[in-house]
C-alpha cells in the first residue's frame, strides 16, 4: 500500500475548543458537537437513517441536515465506510457503490459551499478517538482496534500511529467449511440477522481473530462498536490467545475521530 500514516504527533493526544463530527454508517449518519479537551460530546448526539440508496449527494444532503439541526457554522469532520485516499474515496462498503471514485472535496464543496470537510475511513477515525481518549494500552507497541457493527472495521495502530485503510473486515475467513468474509460471518449485523446469541456469536468472533492473529500477530485487540456495551456478554468466552479487551469510548469514538479529522488535518 503506497499510501503512508498521517504526520501527526505519537500518540495522538487531546486538543482544545469545540468541533463537529459526522459519522456514516449503513444504517444511520451520527453527528455531535465534540469537546476536544475531553472527547466528550457537548449536549446530545443526533441520528438521521441512512438514506437508501446511500449515493454521495443523498448522503451529502442528510450530513447537511444534521449541520443545519446542530446550527455549526465551523468546519466538518466526516466518517465513511470507505477506503480513503486524497479524499477520494476508493471503496464503498454498506453505501452505494457510485461512492467509489467520488471526489469528498468537491462534493461537499457543492453541499456545504466555503467549509472545510475533512473524510477519513470510519475505523480508522474510530482508532485515533481511542489513541487520544480511551484506552492507555492503545498507544503502545502493535494493536488492531476493530468495530462490530454493520461490518467489521480495523485500523491498525503502532506506538498510537496508524496505517491507514486496512479493511482486514473483508478478509476472507473458513469457518465450518464455508469461506466468507469476516464480516459477514461475525458483524455484529451478522449476529442480528442470523439471531445467534451471544455464545454462538462468540465462536465465530474467535475464528476471525486467530485468522488475523496468525497474519498479523498484534500485541492486543481493542474491540469498539455499538455491541461493545454488552462486552461482558461475550468477551469472557473468547478463547484468542492474544488479549482482547474493549474500547473506552464505545461507540461515540467515530464522531469524535471525524472531529479530530478536520480539526488536526488527519486526511490520508
Amino acid at each position: 500500500m503506497a499510501t503512508q500514516t498521517p504526520s501527526t504527533p505519537t500518540p495522538l493526544t487531546a486538543g482544545t475548543g469545540t468541533a463537529f463530527g459526522v459519522d456514516v454508517g449503513g444504517s444511520g449518519i451520527k453527528g455531535a458537537l465534540v469537546d476536544l479537551a475531553t472527547g466528550e460530546f457537548i449536549g446530545d448526539r443526533l441520528k438521521i437513517l441512512t438514506p437508501q440508496p446511500a449515493t454521495p449527494d443523498a448522503v451529502a444532503a442528510t450530513v447537511v441536515e444534521l449541520v443545519r439541526r446542530f446550527d455549526w457554522e465551523g468546519p466538518v469532520g466526516l466518517t465513511l465506510p470507505s477506503v480513503i485516499r486524497g479524499q477520494t474515496a476508493l471503496s464503498a462498503a454498506n453505501i452505494d457503490p457510485s461512492w467509489i471514485g467520488t471526489d469528498i472535496t468537491e462534493l461537499f464543496r457543492r453541499h456545504l459551499p466555503g467549509r472545510e470537510v475533512v473524510a477519513l475511513n470510519d475505523a480508522d477515525a474510530a482508532g485515533l478517538a481511542e489513541v487520544a481518549y480511551g484506552e492507555e494500552a492503545s498507544r503502545h507497541g502493535s494493536v488492531i482496534f476493530l468495530t462490530f457493527g454493520t461490518g467489521i472495521g480495523s485500523a491498525f495502530l503502532l506506538d498510537g500511529r496508524l496505517f491507514p485503510n486496512t479493511e482486514v473486515g473483508h478478509m476472507l475467513v473458513n469457518y465450518q467449511g464455508t469461506v466468507d468474509e469476516a464480516e459477514h460471518l461475525a458483524s455484529s449485523a451478522a449476529k442480528d440477522r442470523e439471531e445467534l446469541s451471544y455464545k454462538k456469536w462468540a465462536k465465530r468472533v474467535d475464528v476471525v481473530l486467530a485468522e488475523f492473529q496468525a497474519l498479523f500477530n498484534p500485541q492486543l485487540f481493542i474491540v469498539g462498536g455499538g455491541i461493545s456495551r454488552n462486552h461482558d456478554k461475550w468477551l469472557p468466552r473468547l478463547e484468542i490467545a492474544t488479549p482482547v479487551i474493549p474500547a473506552k469510548l464505545r461507540n461515540r469514538a467515530g464522531i469524535v475521530g471525524a472531529a479530530m479529522a478536520v480539526t488536526d488535518h488527519l486526511a490520508p
